[in-house]
């Protein structure tokens, strides 16, 4: 079955040299705007950056349906503009995934935080100035190391691992950012949180969560179409490492290759059944979303948490990624269509 009604626009960054001119089929999502061109929709290219807004915005008039590749922060620019325009285009009755509002409630670390008292929550707290983040952090140091986490962000920027400096003061903390190339670091409260002001009036708030002491073992990200898995990740993430004892300068080491593979990986069924059967609906109620208003592609990253009485592995929410997911498995490619094409 064929929808060659069915117009599918697909927004990406425009080039810096001739934005208006950027075509999808040039571009790292060629082969996404292959697949629906073989089943039949016809793919409008969206190309996207400030100056042109209002020129795509007159693009995307008439669309079925736009799909978003763009993320929170492209160079130094944020997605205010775009997220207005696309607010306006779904004001217009376009279907837009992911709409900017379902962003705001699922696409940030705040997510973290609303959902904490689910099976996949940890111990979470949530600072809306930097002085609520000076009271709270020193009493949930007293439960171990913790990892800070500004609301809204990408390549680790804004992302701290802190405990309590062994044999120092309680106001004397080590640190580490897990931006790439950062060094494990020894520093006074009043100076950490000197560096984490911005973050608040970039970001809102600051997320603290309980370190993960299986951090070493790998994380996990279930991509997501709809609200079914279409296939996993598997990556050694090792931007908080502790340095290696007696090198605390030293850089942490690089995150191993990512690798994929379908959703019938054997060893995940357990966390693909709860995330489908359970955390997904209770997500959504959570948030107040609604099934159709998921984005129609998205990822949720979990690190191992304890094990269960029974020896069984539990997972935990480390973030979920919904502005820009790419790359996902080869699985993922036409489940995406097939949802794109339904919900037009």
């Amino acid at each position: 079955m064929t929808h060659s009604k069915h117009r599918v626009a697909i927004v990406l960054p425009a080039d810096a040299n001739e934005p208006l001119a950027t075509r999808v089929e040039n571009s790292r999502l060629a082969h996404i705007a292959q697949a629906f061109t073989g089943a039949g929709a016809q793919v409008v290219s969206a190309p996207f950056c400030d100056e042109i807004a209002s020129d795509i915005e007159a693009r995307l008039a008439g669309v079925d349906i736009v799909l978003v590749w763009f993320n929170p922060f492209e160079g130094s620019r944020d997605r205010d503009q775009l997220n207005a325009m696309l607010r306006a285009v779904a004001d217009k009755g376009v279907v837009v995934s992911a709409h900017p509002d379902v962003i705001d409630k699922m696409g940030t670390k705040d997510v973290l935080y609303q959902t904490r008292h689910m099976a996949w929550g940890s111990d979470t707290q949530r600072y809306d100035s930097i002085d609520a983040m000076q009271t709270g952090l020193l009493d949930s140091l007293k439960r171990g190391p913790r990892v800070l986490k500004q609301l809204r962000g990408q390549s680790g920027n804004g992302i701290w691992k802190v405990s309590r400096h062994e044999g120092g003061q309680p106001s004397l903390l080590t640190t580490r950012h897990a931006k790439r190339g950062s060094l494990e670091e020894h520093m006074a409260l009043s100076d950490f949180l000197a560096l984490c002001q911005p973050y608040f009036a970039h970001s809102g708030a600051m997320i603290d969560q309980a370190f993960q002491l299986r951090l070493h073992e790998g994380m996990i990200r279930c991509y997501v179409v709809g609200n079914k898995v279409v296939g996993f990740g598997e990556q050694l993430i090792n931007a908080l490492y502790p340095s290696p004892e007696g090198q605390p300068s030293s850089e942490a080491p690089l995150p191993g290759p990512r690798l994929y593979f379908p959703p019938d990986r054997g060893d995940f069924q357990d966390l693909k059944h709860k995330l489908e059967q359970e955390w997904i609906p209770q997500m959504c109620k959570v948030l107040e979303l609604k099934h159709d208003g998921l984005p129609v592609l998205w990822d949720a990253d979990f690190l191992l948490g304890e094990k269960s009485r029974d020896g069984k592995d539990t997972f935990v929410l480390c973030e979920i990624n919904v502005s820009s997911v790419y790359p996902f498995p080869p699985s993922a490619l036409q489940p995406l269509v097939q949802e794109a094409l339904r919900r037009c």
